[in-house]
Parts: structure tokens; C-alpha cells; sequence
């Protein structure tokens, strides 16, 4: 299995069960997609070993743990030259609010959505932000209510 179109639909059944549900047992995930125990596990192994299935791992609650507000910021660099950028995105990786960052085309060069407890805790992190070196422009999105949250990406032909 090198690329998505040499998945079949036993494959894609598996991504998806596997998404939702990391912990099933090898048993009813068999029983889910429709096929015996040892093709399953054989599946999966092959998943794993092409790179489609990259892990596991327990899917924490934001809000329990970090905070109530999702912010996204749009993030304009002074420069945007490799030694700029590689210094930007160690700085933000390691900063605990820092749920997911893009290197963006158009306006702006970085968004970061970000996860804090209450605006002064946003007030706290922009404040780091807006002293990391060759930050020239910072604009805030705070999240109203979040509807779609997949663990995973749809995928092409999947079957519903």
C-alpha cells in the first residue's frame, strides 16, 4: 500500500473504526468490517507499516485540561526567510496553548489555534506571542462554538 487509491473498502472501514475508537478489540473490529480475525490484524499491520495509521492515542477534553476558548491567530513574520520561520515554529511548538500550527499562503504567514482558560489567560499568551523575535502582526478569532470535530479526515468513497 503506497497511496490512498490502493486502499479497498475492508481498509477504509478500518481507518474509520480505528479513528473513532483506538482501544476496539481486534475481535469486533473483525466483526465491524466483515472479515475473519487474522486478515484484520494482517490489515492493520499493513496500515501501520505504509504510514496511514500513525499511532494511538487517548483523545483528551480541551476544556477539562486546558481551557473554555478556542482562539485562532493569524500570524504576520518581519521576515519570511527559512531562518525566520524555523525560529518562529520552535518558539510557538513549545508553548502549551499552541494546539495546531499552519504555515499559511495568502495574508498572513502562520495560524495557530490556540486553547486558553479565560481571556486574561489569552491576555498572559499574547504577551509571550508578541515577544517572540520577528512577530510583525498578531489578529485574534476566538471560536463562538465548535460543530464538526473529527479525529480523522473523511475519506474518498468511504463507506457510511
Amino acid at each position: 500500500m503506497t497511496a490512498m487509491a490502493d486502499l479497498d473498502g475492508y481498509d477504509i472501514r478500518i481507518l474509520q473504526t480505528l479513528s473513532q475508537d483506538g482501544r476496539i478489540t481486534w475481535r469486533d473490529l473483525a466483526d465491524d468490517i466483515g472479515l475473519s480475525l487474522t486478515p484484520t490484524i494482517r490489515r492493520v499491520r499493513q496500515l501501520e507499516e505504509a504510514g496511514y495509521i500513525t499511532g494511538y492515542f487517548a483523545r483528551l477534553d480541551e476544556k477539562q485540561l486546558a481551557g473554555a476558548m478556542s482562539v485562532f491567530v493569524s500570524i504576520t513574520l518581519e521576515k519570511q526567510v527559512r531562518a525566520s520561520l524555523d525560529a518562529f515554529e520552535a518558539e510557538v511548538a513549545s508553548l502549551a496553548e499552541v494546539m495546531s500550527g499552519f504555515l499559511m499562503s495568502g495574508g498572513s504567514d502562520y495560524l495557530l489555534r490556540c486553547v486558553v482558560r479565560d481571556l486574561d489567560h489569552y491576555r498572559d499568551f499574547l504577551d509571550v506571542l508578541t515577544n517572540i523575535p520577528g512577530v510583525a502582526h498578531i489578529q485574534s478569532s476566538f471560536a463562538l462554538k465548535s460543530f464538526i470535530n473529527r479525529p480523522a479526515p473523511l475519506i474518498k468513497g468511504a463507506v457510511r
